[in-house]
Parts: C-alpha cells; structure tokens; sequence
C-alpha cells in the first residue's frame, strides 16, 4: 500500500502547479468575484489539455486517469479557486455523464467545443418539488412525431446561465423506470431561460422553463429505464465535488498559515500562541483524513466501477473538511479573512455551498447508514 503519488503523478502535478502560478494566479481575487464564466481560463485549460482528462483519447480526452483529474483540480484550486471549477466542468458532473452514454454523432456535435473550453454543458435536474428526492421529478417528455415535447421547469441548474446545452433529466413514463435524460440546445424552441439568481456563494443559476419544447429522437441521451445509469454519474461527480472542497479548504488554511507566521499581536507572531497552534494541529489531521479518503474513492474507481460507498464517504468527509478548514483559517486571520480582499471568506462561502449540491450531507450519511446496515432505508412517507 503506497501513499505517495507516482512518479508520473507527482510529475503532472508539478507541470500543473507550474502553469497555474503562471497562467491562473494573476487576476484570481477579482476572477472568484465576478459571477461570470471565465472563458478564458477555459480556452487556457483546453490548450492545456486539462479538460476531459479522464475520457478515452478517442473522444478527444487525454486518456488519464480519475486521479489525474483529482490532482489537476487540486493544484489548479491552490492557485486560483475559481478555475477548480472550469476543471470540474470539463472533467466531472454532466460532461463526464455525456461522454460515458452518448452516440458518436452526439459526441462529434458537441465534445470539440466543450473540451476546448470554448461552450460549457449545464445539468437540468433539480425542480421546485424535486430536490433530494430527484425521483419524484416531473418534467415530462411525451413522443410526437420525430421526437418529444417537452414540458415542466428545473431549478438550481449547474452553469445555466451560460451554457450552450442542457443535460436534462426527464419523465418518459410512470415510476423509476420512466425517467431518462436528454440534450436541450440553448435558443430551441419552448425554452426559456430566466434571469440570473445568486447563490451565496456569488455563483448564479437561471430556471429553465419549458412548454411544448420540442426536441428529435437523436437528442435523447438516455431513454425510459436510463435513470440507474444516469445516477451512477454521481458516484464520480462527487470525487470531482469532494476534491474542489477539499482543495480550497486547503488553500484557506494554507493562506492563514502565512499569516500566523507573520501577524503580531502582544509583541509576538499568533503562531508563537498555543491556542492557534492546536487550530493549525486539528484542522491538518482533517485535511490529512479527508485527502486520503479521497485518493481512496478516486484510485479504487479507476480500477473498476466507482464504489457508491467510497465516494459517498469521501464527500461527507471532504465536504466537512473543506468547510471547517475555510472557516477556522478565517477565524485565524480575524478581519483580514472576513474582508473581500482576500479569497479566505470566499472559500467559506463555496465551500458550505458543495455541502448541499450533488448530495446534501444529510442523504449522504442516509447512504452510508444503509452500507453499515446492508438494508434499505426507505425515506417517503
């Protein structure tokens, strides 16, 4: 059992580091308040090969592995947080979803652009009374001729203001079995997409409405019986959600680090106090904890299929990590961390945010009890 990376690892990851104290860092502060999709950071990751990682050289990837993609949102976040996030788009969540089901004519219409950083894929799931409980989604997809109309709206959609396609979920039929997903074009007709609303953590989402939207048979990603395979994606969505957590939690406590080394209060840098130093002692064993959880959940997934378990309980514990780190780094820094010129308060505020999104810790720890009891644990009422 080794804990180290490899040597081609450690290689990529100093390749990487290097190019985001570069490229990445100049401009990060003014980068992670701007609401706005940094194209072109992302054309930059494209050129760089940093988007689709992971995905078969076929497809146009780079043919790494799930670690790979780990080490790059990792050492990318170091230096720019709000870059993690292009890396996400381009290797994690619904891109990753497309590339594993899509037809080759699917795949040919949208991956050049998507992995050259130049249109982004959004994720239509979530609706007004479809949250946790995704199952009970509404949106319908009924068959007309050549196609479907679809009807119904989704919320809190990833990238919707500025994607230029939508992953989204749909009813076919009654019950499980019914749900499955197609490709939305931005601009198609029966599609509305509404003003901008903002997260706390300044990151916007748009509703999308949809009435008589009418798409053709070849826009179908995923047809009726298609949700198990679709929800499966989540298990690696949540080691690209895990490693983003993680690594600005690790940026935070790195910046407050800095600053107890130099800050002096009663004639003394605060690092010489005990109290700060258990601060930095506790909030290591956390990092150290949850990053190796994380290389757990990522390395058994890239020698088979991704375990529900694994990954569910690096989330839970990156998600925490990330968010107590940033929080306490803050702390350590007073007002310097709560101020807006430093990126230590908004660490805080992504952070707390991926302790909701791609499962809230709440249904996670439901999915672990239901591993630690090997049963079921029916939630409805």
């Amino acid at each position: 059992m080794n804990f180290e990376l490899s040597s081609e690892q450690q290689a990529f990851a100093d390749a990487v580091r290097k190019f985001a104290a570069k490229e990445l860092a100049p401009g990060a502060l003014e980068r992670a308040h701007n609401p706005r999709y940094p194209w072109d950071i992302a054309a930059k990751l494209g050129e760089q090969g940093l988007l689709g990682i992971a995905f078969p050289e076929k497809d146009g990837g780079q043919g790494g592995t799930l670690m790979d993609a780990v080490i790059a949102i990792q050492e990318v976040a170091l230096h720019c947080p709000k870059s993690a996030d292009v890396v996400q788009a381009g290797n994690f969540g619904a891109i990753r979803t497309f590339v594993e089901y899509a037809s080759e004519q699917q795949k040919e219409k949208y991956l050049p652009d998507l992995l050259a950083g130049r249109k982004i894929l959004g994720l239509g799931m979530s609706e007004p009374e479809a949250g946790s409980a995704v199952t009970e989604l509404q949106t319908s997809a009924k068959k007309v001729d050549g196609g479907y109309l679809i009807n119904g709206s989704k919320v809190f959609s990833t990238h919707s203001p500025e994607a230029a396609v939508f992953l989204v979920y749909v009813r076919f039929g009654p019950g499980l079995d019914g749900i499955g997903s197609i490709l939305v074009e931005r601009g198609a007709e029966g599609l509305t997409v509404g003003q901008p609303n903002s997260f706390m953590s300044g990151e916007e989402w748009s509703q999308l409405y949809f009435e008589d939207c009418y798409i053709s048979d070849d826009s179908v990603l995923l047809g009726p019986g298609g949700f198990k395979k679709q929800i499966s994606g989540f298990n690696i969505e949540r080691i690209g959600n895990s490693s983003r957590a993680l690594a600005l939690g690790r940026y935070a406590f790195l910046k407050a680090k800095e600053y107890a080394s130099v800050r002096k209060q009663f004639g003394k840098e605060i690092c010489e106090f005990q109290g700060i130093q258990w601060k930095f002692a506790e909030m290591a064993v956390k990092l150290d904890a949850a990053q190796l959880l994380l290389y757990r959940a990522a390395v058994n997934a890239d020698v088979g299929l991704p375990s529900a378990y694994e990954t569910t309980v690096a989330k839970l514990m990156c998600n925490n990590t990330g968010f107590e780190v940033a929080n306490e780094s803050l702390q350590v820094m007073g007002a310097t961390g709560y101020s807006q010129e430093t990126l230590v308060e908004y660490c805080v505020r992504r952070t707390r945010g991926w302790m909701i999104a791609g499962g809230s810790l709440e249904i996670l720890k439901n999915r672990i009890a239901e591993e630690v009891f090997e049963r079921r644990f029916n939630q409805r009422a």
